[in-house]
């Protein structure tokens, strides 16, 4: 217990790591991005004695783990896996070569409030025009929240409303960095569940799991994500059930040190920042943490 405890006291003492620092590369403003994890993705991967032939993302969202894997050269390729019909419209134009279509429809598009609910308002079925309508709520909806509820930024940065984060030159480079690395990268709109269950044989495999955050009582994922049902139990039995290894990245919470603690898994506090810039911990769950020591 006393070891725990120093342990814990210690990481929370390190300083958070600063997401000015690890490279863009997802287009999404994503409510639990992980970004913040990058460089402890980088070392857990390359502690590996192996480069992993697949990195399988359950629960992609916003992406950045799956694309700095893939852009890093951090395994052979990678799967990405997401319930959500926006989001998966943007990462299947992506992975079917649209990236080009999107750069260019962002770059013509004039930002105005107007143009953006004149744009939201059509009834598309064009899985590009989708993506784009995605993108365009993403970027202009308080805090890229896409959640059913949420709706368009007022005041924004310096008072520039909608347009605040709407930078058409970055996300257009964004897309074309993504079709470079695009043959690398697999995509399927799905449950997380089923493909656990089915890839959980696949021994060269990792898995990186960031699922909503609804253990514990925690009602942040029912606001930030329309698909926030999650049975945690279950999901952690199903990570106990995997060949290849896995990292899970979890509210501080102690229900969760408790499934963690059950189901023999290692838990450790990492320091982390939210979206208002407060420094806060959760939690890294594997089998072997050795790594992060």
């Amino acid at each position: 217990m006393k070891q725990s405890l120093l342990f814990e006291e210690q990481h929370e003492a390190e300083k958070a790591i600063n997401v000015a620092s690890v490279p863009q590369r997802s287009p999404f403003r994503y409510p639990g991005g992980k970004t913040w994890f990058i460089p402890r993705l980088r070392e857990w991967l390359r502690s590996l004695p192996y480069t992993p032939n697949l990195l399988i993302e359950p629960f992609a969202g916003g992406g950045i783990v799956s694309l700095t894997a893939a852009c890093e050269n951090l395994a052979d390729e990678v799967l990405m896996v997401e319930l959500d019909e926006e989001i998966a419209a943007v990462w299947q134009c992506v992975i079917k070569g649209h990236g080009e279509w999107l750069a260019r429809r962002i770059l013509d598009f004039e930002m105005t409030k107007e143009n953006a609910i004149e744009t939201l308002h059509k009834k598309q079925t064009d899985v590009r025009e989708i993506a784009f309508q995605t993108i365009i709520k993403n970027r202009t909806f308080h805090g890229g929240i896409l959640a059913s509820g949420s709706g368009f930024l007022k005041n924004g940065e310096a008072g520039k409303g909608i347009r605040s984060r709407w930078y058409p030159s970055t996300l257009a480079k964004r897309f074309r960095a993504l079709d470079l690395v695009r043959e690398r990268l697999r995509f399927e709109q799905g449950d997380a569940f089923d493909v656990l269950d089915r890839l959980k044989e696949q021994a060269n495999a990792v898995y990186f799991i960031d699922p909503p955050y609804t253990a514990g009582g925690k009602k942040a994922g029912n606001r930030l994500y329309t698909h926030f049902n999650l049975d945690h139990e279950a999901l952690f039995h199903a990570c106990s059930q995997l060949k290849g290894d896995f990292i899970m990245t979890y509210d501080n919470a102690e229900e969760v040190k408790a499934l963690a603690n059950r189901f023999h898994f290692q838990s450790k506090p990492i320091p982390m920042k939210n979206t208002h810039h407060a420094q806060m911990t959760e939690l890294v769950i594997g089998r072997n943490l050795n790594w992060m020591e």
